[in-house]
């Protein structure tokens, strides 16, 4: 509705070129200042994601070294009750085996994980590209 007798000028008497250059502008500002905020947010966690990434891996470490007391326990236990090379021996088959299952059983992970392509979202990203082609077609027809 125009109330000033038909002029379309903006009430503070700028026009629409100077409206929109000022809209660009100062949406301009808003993209970088949201990068900034938002580099600023990556920053910060991806320094907590490293502090948490060097404790799982120390943990880790403590984690191995606590599986070979649990080992060698074991064997010490067996020790008590048959002689030392056979519970070697036996702890020694059984570690074995535990690994060739989790060996056999990653590799059936990995090649289920292969190929590495986000096959789902190369689709919609193919999808969106689509419906913008498709609106800036319309926009140029009206």
């Amino acid at each position: 509705m125009i109330a000033d007798g038909g002029s379309s000028a903006p009430p503070d008497g700028a026009s629409t070129a100077d409206l929109v250059n000022r809209a660009a502008s100062q949406v301009s500002t808003l993209v970088r200042d949201e990068l900034a905020l938002a580099r600023a947010e990556i920053t910060a966690k991806a320094k907590h994601a490293g502090i948490g990434a060097g404790l799982f891996g120390t943990a880790a470490v403590l984690a191995l070294y606590g599986m070979g007391l649990v080992i060698a326990l074991v064997v010490v236990a067996l020790d008590l009750v048959w002689p030392l090379w056979l519970a070697v021996l036996v702890v020694l088959v059984a570690v074995l085996a535990i690994a060739v299952i989790m060996a056999i059983v990653g590799r059936s992970q990995i090649k289920r994980s292969t190929p590495a392509r986000p096959s789902e979202a190369a689709a919609g990203v193919a999808a969106d590209v689509q419906v913008v082609k498709a609106a800036v077609r319309e926009g140029r027809r009206s």
